[in-house]
């Protein structure tokens, strides 16, 4: 469950503002709030169910985005690339203090 909550913030970080208004705030109640669906269902004046079938629907859109454009995989791979360079630096301390800096500004890199 956690894997799948940390997959969607990502998701959402990378897609969110392409989602409407009341799918961005439903899916910021229930994984950044950590709300129940019977909490947002009252919260909202509508029903679990419709509550469930929204979120749903918000992250099968952000799946979609995903499979299109990619963002997230690409992310991983440059952390991946990241971690490995920062491995071989291992044996250059002295190169490690220069290239350090530079891996970090290019995995904030979108």
């Amino acid at each position: 469950m956690l894997e799948r909550t940390t997959e969607m913030n990502l998701l959402y970080d990378f897609y969110g503002s392409l989602l409407t208004e009341k799918q961005q705030t439903l899916l910021e109640l229930y994984y950044l709030e950590d709300w129940s669906l019977g909490e947002i269902a009252e919260h909202q004046g509508i029903s679990r169910q419709a509550v469930f079938e929204a979120i749903k629907r918000a992250q099968a859109t952000l799946h979609d985005l995903e499979n299109k454009l990619g963002l997230l995989k690409k992310y991983h791979e440059r952390r991946k690339i990241a971690q490995e360079l920062s491995q071989q630096l291992e044996r250059y301390p002295e190169a490690k203090k220069t290239v350090e800096p530079i891996i970090a500004r290019w995995l904030e890199i979108d």
